[in-house]
């Protein structure tokens, strides 16, 4: 496990005991765009199986920031679920915790840390991720059919219209 300090007193920890994971499915399951309705049990699920890196502030120690990392520990790794929370924005949190989160992969000895953003491209781009080459990455995403009841087709992205 890692505990780090900033100089303005946010604490980063990847203690997964720290976690307060009713705010975390909170925050996910009706704030972030790739979790709408997660359920708690899911997001429980998916946190036991991760790396989890926490922040917390200073003073109260109160949790405003999440992220969670998959990986093999030596060659891969997929950073998800970053959430900071709407009112601590704004202090570079989303950054840091990219940025720790990178740093703690590469002593391990991992090499290659893949996420993926709508909306925050600028705060993962501070920390060294680049757009990869769509001509080489697939994916499997079986909530196209379960949320549209159709098949996506062959040449299109991931779309989902409510």
């Amino acid at each position: 496990m890692i505990t780090l300090t900033r100089d303005d007193g946010y604490l980063l920890s990847t203690d997964p005991a720290r976690l307060d994971l009713d705010l975390v499915h909170r925050w996910l399951c009706t704030d972030a765009y790739w979790a709408l309705g997660r359920d708690r049990e899911t997001v429980g699920r998916a946190f036991a199986g991760s790396l989890p890196f926490g922040v917390y502030r200073p003073g109260d120690g109160r949790q405003v920031a999440v992220a969670r990392v998959v990986t093999d520990g030596a060659t891969f790794a997929w950073l998800c679920d970053v959430y900071v929370d709407r009112v601590a924005r704004g202090h570079g949190l989303g950054t840091w915790l990219a940025g720790a989160a990178r740093d703690h992969l590469a002593e391990l000895g991992v090499r290659r840390i893949v996420l993926a953003t709508a909306d925050a491209h600028a705060v993962y781009a501070k920390v060294g991720f680049a757009p990869v080459d769509p001509g080489r990455w697939m994916e499997y995403d079986e909530r196209v059919s379960q949320l549209t009841g159709k098949e996506p087709e062959a040449d299109s992205p991931l779309t989902v219209d409510r």
